[in-house]
């Protein structure tokens, strides 16, 4: 059902937009609609419109907009749905970051969210509350309300007890006509009665009609025992009277096809502190199957099966117990957790779990445990399989994931006759896994669709299992991934004709003129499965296994400002594709935007490859790529490199004449002058900001006292050369404090020699230029291993890149330390800390998080200062090294939501990086420090106490007697 825009009426709609909406916002160039208009499904609609609402007023104006002309419309939240209910050949209304406020209400057994809320940031704010929200599906890292309650999301723990449709307590919606219904509000809800009649009478009509249908309602009734996403909620019209709540209870999974949930709010469930897991290996699925049933009346919290292929294909990943390699592909295994609020508790409710099962011949077992380490592999095995599968897929493959519900009894057969149907389709690395005590299973296999043969196969094997699942087994074919356009065609098989045609008149109702999500849920092409399906060409070794879910944009700093992970990949595919495709015009377009959203913007931080199931960085293709864009520069790049001595010196002196014009012509001059250079340089030249450093005029050299204990201090080159901002009350430099500190703690610092000419690489491996970069690495690493005595001594590099890089590349055991690790093993016991009391701002750098320090960084300023606050939604700040000067708008994008989260009163933040911290400075209207600095102001040198001096003076050798000399 495919209703792209005609030419004239996508003018006069982009003109009525255009009276509200920034053009900013109003997205219509090839390159960045086909990367927006991408989800985690495989399915491909290109919008001719993205829309970015950035509040409810304009929701409430592109509604009414799109249905004057009648054009349709789809939301999107995250676009972690599966099944194609994300994209639109239309327009398609995204949110910006401003629809992500939540209120805590009752103590926490309420949250009312906005849908831009990532649903782990919700758990985050109920953690002081000991609460979280029902729903727990596996993409709560990066899928957001919105999406979460469109598509009735659950999760391993939540079933169908603590589902959005279970813990709902009200909404505000938008309907098709732009009305707002907030159904938390008795006066909202009488003036809605009154104004949408037709609607609520249609309401109480399908309620009437569905309660004097015995057989309609037995069927509702029987859908809903298990997990059941398949078409509208109609167990609503059964288990509500009052057309509100019948209405409220429609809207959850309805996938946007009724109208847009603009907040809600959850009655939250407790999140138990105490938890212990088991994996409990069988013979067959028979067994493991009967054991689900007795463990359905054990307190259980999950229960998730695996079967042998599953077990199989992460059998050989590090970590994994001992006996996965042995298993056949007979073998099925159960993942069992219990939770408790006490130790106590679990312990009784573990012991009853396993002496249920003591009748079921368990050939192998990891024992209940609540070590975290041990807790973390058992759930990474389970974890790991969907990505096990996307990641040996064959080049231009893509991943499918479908999830259907059995009845808990039929369980076992259902999983045998699915593989005999993976069998007969040649679909032989399909795997099963799912949660167990719901007869819910998901399956998952690789696809391509590169030819007609293919899409026939994937569309005769969907066929036999929806006849297996709905059928056969009277089960579910959608369980919680929502309907969308891949089970469309199949909703009247899995309901019947009865059933259907109550959902036909509930769309009808709500969406008279059917421009909301046209295609989705309710689709008359029996063909619709298998139609737009999205093109997945070979592109390049480092991200061809990118399954697209979108799992890295939460955490990309260019994501509001060019293009996410995904994205980039999707346009880089798109180019690949052209390159036998024979559209040199296309391509050349694609490439030139490709050149700044897709290269230019990217931070390269990697931190997208942590959120990535498979473990991509993306920052690694950009980093090729701009190797190739670079190239021209490389003689120039190899000359400072070889003269960083002059380069360093010259940026000093830059800095200091900077400092003097300042003063001399006044900020409003130089600005006009440096940044009406950078225009007419087209931005080769660097952006000047009026909270520009001064220049470092501190001269290091290693300590004079000796002491026992020693220390390398490598300051990175970007504090040797910058000190405090212009203006600051602080004029010592990051070098000046850090010896400072040092030697209060008792070290005998040691300076490198030939310092100025020392780099560790980062501003050439940051542009793709690999060899310079090692070459500087290998360089700095042979200096480091002589001044640390062949790595006897801790070494203090100041700027965490320089570490997170170093680490990357050296090859001898250097004890590399940046300061906030360094401060917990080797200064903590050496000072007298007394915080201040005031509240600080943090700011955790991306090489922090990187290198598994984020806790480090934090517990260090916490024992600085009594109240530290890490803003959220910034997990990068888009510096870059010296992108923040060169690509300033990367930097401001990262950080915009920082200003706002800073209290009255917080006049200071701290970090761990130079470069980060000007930006940081320059966006928040607070100035950014090193952690080091506040660590100096904080501290004293240690006074030992009475039993410490006396317990010393007992261990010192006696000095001897001048005639025993």
């Amino acid at each position: 059902m495919s209703q792209p825009l005609a030419n004239d009426t996508k003018g006069m709609l982009l003109e009525q937009l255009g009276q509200r909406i920034p053009m900013a916002r109003l997205i219509t160039d090839n390159t960045r609609t086909l990367a927006y208009g991408t989800d985690a499904s495989f399915y491909r609609l290109i919008p001719e419109i993205v829309v970015q609402a950035d509040d409810l007023d304009d929701i409430i104006f592109i509604i009414k907009s799109c249905g004057k002309m009648k054009v349709p419309f789809t939301f999107r939240a995250a676009g972690t749905s599966l099944s194609g209910q994300a994209v639109s050949d239309s327009v398609l209304i995204t949110l910006t970051d401003n629809w992500r406020s939540h209120e805590i209400l009752n103590d926490g057994e309420k949250i009312r969210l906005q849908p831009g809320v990532i649903g782990a940031d919700a758990n985050q704010y109920l953690a002081p509350f000991k609460r979280k929200i029902g729903p727990d599906p596996a993409s709560i890292n990066s899928c957001k309300i919105g999406g979460i309650a469109a598509n009735n999301a659950s999760g391993m723990c939540c079933g169908t007890a603590q589902n959005t449709y279970k813990t709902v307590d009200s909404m505000k919606i938008v309907f098709h006509d732009g009305t707002i219904l907030d159904t938390s509000s008795a006066e909202s809800i009488t003036a809605f009665r009154e104004s949408h009649v037709e609607l609520v009478n249609g309401i109480q009509s399908l309620c009437d009609d569905v309660a004097q249908n015995q057989a309609l309602t037995a069927r509702i009734a029987h859908k809903y025992r298990l997990k059941n996403t398949t078409g509208y909620a109609l167990n609503a019209l059964i288990d509500y009277t009052d057309p509100i709540d019948v209405l409220t209870h429609l809207m959850v999974g309805s996938e946007g096809t009724l109208g847009f949930i603009a907040e809600i709010t959850y009655n939250t469930v407790i999140e138990h502190p105490y938890k212990s897991s088991a994996l409990l290996v069988f013979d067959d699925i028979e067994t493991a199957s009967n054991a689900v049933t007795a463990l359905s009346k054990t307190p259980v919290s999950a229960v998730e099966m695996m079967d042998g292929r599953a077990l199989r294909s992460v059998a050989d990943k590090r970590g994994m117990p001992d006996f996965m390699p042995t298993l056949t592909l007979e073998h099925c295994a159960l993942l069992v957790e219990s939770r408790a609020s006490d130790e106590d508790t679990l312990y009784t409710q573990c012991k009853s779990i396993m002496a249920t099962l003591a009748a079921y011949d368990i050939r192998h077992q990891v024992a209940f445990t609540s070590k975290p380490k041990t807790v973390n592999t058992l759930w990474g095995i389970r974890k790991g399989m969907f990505p096990a599968v996307g990641a040996v897929r064959q080049p231009g493959t893509t991943v499918i994931i479908e999830d259907v519900a059995f009845p808990v009894e039929k369980l076992a057969a259902g999983v045998r006759e699915l593989q005999t149907l993976f069998h007969e389709y040649h679909y032989h690395e399909a795997i099963i896994f799912g949660h167990a005590l719901e007869g819910n299973l998901h399956f998952v296999f690789t696809q391509g669709f590169d030819s007609e043969e293919e899409v026939e196969r994937y569309g005769h094997f969907m066929d036999a299992v929806t006849q297996l699942v709905a059928v056969k087994y009277q089960g579910s074919l959608k369980a919680e991934h929502g309907t969308g356009r891949n089970m469309a065609p199949y909703v009247e098989l899995e309901w019947g004709a009865d059933a259907y045609q109550i959902m036909k008149r509930i769309k009808a109702l709500f969406d008279p003129e059917g421009l909301l999500n046209p295609g989705v849920i309710i689709n008359d092409n029996p063909k619709a499965h298998i139609t737009h399906l999205k093109p997945m060409p070979k592109a390049d070794d480092l991200v061809d296994r990118c399954i697209e879910c979108g799992f890295c944009e939460a955490v990309c700093p260019s994501r509001t400002l060019s293009l996410s992970p995904r994205q980039r990949i999707v346009i880089y595919r798109e180019l690949r594709r052209l390159d036998d495709a024979n559209e040199p015009k296309r391509k050349a377009e694609l490439q030139k935007a490709f050149n700044y959203l897709g290269i230019d913007t990217c931070a390269a931080t990697g931190l997208c490859a942590d959120r990535c199931p498979v473990g991509i960085n993306t920052g690694d293709l950009i980093k090729k790529l701009r190797t190739e864009k670079y190239e021209r520069f490389t003689p120039i790049a190899r000359w400072t490199a070889n003269h960083f001595t002059t380069v360093t010196a010259l940026t000093r002196v830059g800095l200091s004449a900077n400092e003097w014009l300042q003063k001399t012509i006044g900020e409003k001059a130089l600005g006009s002058t440096i940044n009406g250079l950078r225009s007419l340089t087209n931005g080769m030249t660097p952006e000047w900001q009026n909270r520009f450093p001064t220049a470092n005029r501190h001269k290091l050299k290693t300590s004079a006292e000796r002491s026992l204990k020693r220390v390398v201090y490598f300051p990175s080159c970007a504090s040797r050369n910058m000190g405090s901002e212009i203006g600051s009350d602080e004029q010592r430099s990051l070098t000046e404090v850090t010896m400072s500190l040092l030697e209060r703690a008792g070290y005998q610092v040691i300076i490198p020699k030939n310092l100025s000419n020392q780099c560790c690489g980062m501003p050439y491996d940051s542009k793709g230029m690999n060899a310079i970069s090692k070459d500087k690495s290998y360089r700095l690493e042979a200096t480091l291993w002589q001044s640390s005595e062949m790595g006897k001594l801790p070494i203090l590099m100041d700027t965490s890149p320089c570490v997170k890089l170093s680490k990357e590349l050296f090859s001898f055991p250097l004890n590399v330390f940046e300061p906030s690790s360094f401060v917990l093993k080797h200064l903590v016991d050496e000072l007298d800390i007394t915080p201040v009391d005031e509240t600080i701002m943090l700011h955790i750098t991306c090489s922090t998080r990187k290198m598994g320090l984020a806790d480090s960084l934090l517990k260090v300023a916490k024992a600085c200062a009594k109240e530290v606050i890490v803003p959220e939604q910034i997990e990068c700040c888009g510096f870059a090294g010296d992108k923040g000067f060169f690509t300033p708008e990367l930097n401001a994008a990262a950080v915009a939501p920082l200003k706002m989260q800073i209290p009255e009163g917080c006049s200071r933040g701290f970090s761990n990086s130079r470069t980060c911290e000007i930006g940081l400075t320059y966006h928040s209207g607070i100035s950014y420090r090193s952690i080091l600095y506040l660590l100096n102001e904080v501290s004293t040198k240690r006074q030992e106490t009475a039993t410490e001096q006396k317990s010393n003076a007992t261990s010192r050798p006696k000095r001897a007697k001048k005639s025993e000399a």
